[in-house]
């Protein structure tokens, strides 16, 4: 099994054994949970392809199973199954253990400084491809779903993504190279702003932001229509 399969692995295996969980029965959240990341996670394949075809990042093959959807290694396509259902089952936990917490003040700093600081690296960093496309659609995003929408659920969806921060610095440490002598993912130079938390470049933040984000928003809107449907 490669290096790369272990991680998604090793990602995947708490959240799926603790989804049937007595107080959270997250198990019972699939049904919305699973076409929201389907959803999303299309978009994100044809970005993650595109980018790959052009070299804006790719992967080094001693990692990999060897087994390609596309320009796409298998691994890679599980990524986008396995972090957002770890993240959503997080969000889902913090929002059924704390079910009362005030995140009024949270949420909005949240969202003014990853919109401040994506609207500049966007600006200062329009010619790198990577910049631009992730810090410009994390914006939006929080923009539209945040200050125009104002969905309730984005306080616990900020706080959920800060704690998630902590395994994903340790998945993305693993695929960027902090534990092996080279990258399993890597970045062109050409295309990042270059600073990096660790082995990390800053726009995985916005990257991870601009999948989680509307996948929580489409798993809100199937939860609403369950609920009005019942």
């Amino acid at each position: 099994m490669s290096f790369y399969f272990w991680i998604i692995l090793g990602t995947i295996i708490f959240p799926l054994l603790l989804s049937f969980d007595k107080k959270i029965h997250f198990y019972t959240h699939w049904k919305t949970v699973f076409p929201a990341i389907l959803l999303v996670g299309l978009f994100f394949l044809l970005w993650d392809n595109y980018f790959t075809i052009h070299q804006i990042w790719g992967f080094t093959p001693k990692y990999l199973q060897g087994i390609y959807l596309f320009r796409l290694p298998i691994e890679e396509v599980l990524f986008f199954l396995v972090v957002p259902y770890a993240c959503v089952f997080v969000y889902e936990v913090i929002r059924g253990y704390f079910p009362n917490l005030k995140l009024d003040l949270l949420g909005r700093a949240f969202a003014f400084a990853m919109v401040l600081s994506g609207l500049l690296l966007t600006i200062f960093y329009a010619r790198n491809w990577y910049t631009l496309t992730a810090c410009s659609l994390s914006c939006l995003l929080i923009i539209g779903i945040h200050f125009r929408l104002k969905a309730a659920w984005f306080n616990y969806f900020a706080l959920a993504f800060l704690v998630c921060l902590i395994p994903f610095l340790i998945v993305n440490g693993a695929l960027t190279g902090f534990f092996t002598g080279e990258p399993i993912v890597w970045y062109s130079e050409s295309h990042i702003v270059g600073i990096r938390i660790g082995t990390i470049p800053l726009e995985d933040i916005y990257y991870n932001l601009s999948m989680l984000l509307p996948i929580i928003f489409i798993h809100e809107v199937l939860k609403q229509y369950k609920k009005k449907k019942n």
